[in-house]
């Protein structure tokens, strides 16, 4: 079972997200918190495995408070929610410690889905925001062309295959179903990966791959 704490300022946007979650066998609200110290206090108090986190709060804002808790409690996994799909929430989410960003206009599935992975130890982002932030990798790090995919180190074809639907943005259960093969297999896969290039995250791979060539 997943434990979830939702964070948001309005009752309104906390019920939808409560029942969304209800809805799910594998999914328990252990809490809602209406602004940002009193999330900070909670997850102290119920040591949820992710929090879905509202960016712009009154007390405390979103931002700090994912600072707060990723700072004493490590293991818990934040995914930021906003209304604003832009870097001005993006960045600052991310560098307090959020695992991904979600817009609010993201579907029922989809929020589900970014619930698992974050609970999974993935990086759930709203497709539109993983371009951005990939973009905006790609730029800042200075490679004049895309590394041939012949040129990674040492990767076995079925890594650079894993590493392409990475890229893509698919989660661990996705890849796995279109290679039929199971989710542990994946997870062993993206750890070799991962050792194999000195990557540090998932996003630092996805990163990798459009350095690559593999995802355009």
């Amino acid at each position: 079972m997943i434990r979830v704490l939702v964070v948001d300022d309005q009752e309104l946007v906390r019920s939808g997200l409560r029942m969304l979650c209800e809805s799910a066998p594998d999914l328990e609200i252990v809490a809602e918190a209406r602004n940002g110290a009193e999330a900070v206090r909670l997850v102290d108090d119920t040591v949820p495995d992710v929090v879905l986190m509202d960016l712009r709060m009154p007390v405390i804002d979103g931002i700090a408070a994912t600072s707060a808790i990723r700072g004493s409690r490590p293991a818990t996994r934040v995914v930021a929610l906003t209304t604003f799909d832009d870097d001005d929430h993006l960045y600052p989410a991310l560098s307090a410690g959020a695992c991904g960003l979600l817009t609010k206009d993201s579907s029922p599935a989809e929020l589900l889905s970014a619930i698992r992975r974050a609970a999974a130890g993935e990086n759930p982002f709203t497709p539109s925001v993983l371009q951005r932030l990939m973009a905006r990798a790609v730029e800042a790090g200075g490679s004049p062309a895309p590394q041939a995919a012949t040129e990674l180190p040492t990767l076995t074809e079925r890594e650079l295959e894993v590493l392409t639907r990475l890229g893509a943005g698919m989660s661990n259960a996705e890849i796995a179903a279109v290679m039929n093969i199971s989710v542990t297999t994946v997870k062993t896969h993206v750890t070799g990966i991962m050792d194999k290039t000195g990557s540090r995250s998932r996003v630092h791979l996805a990163v990798l791959a459009v350095r690559a060539g593999l995802v355009v």
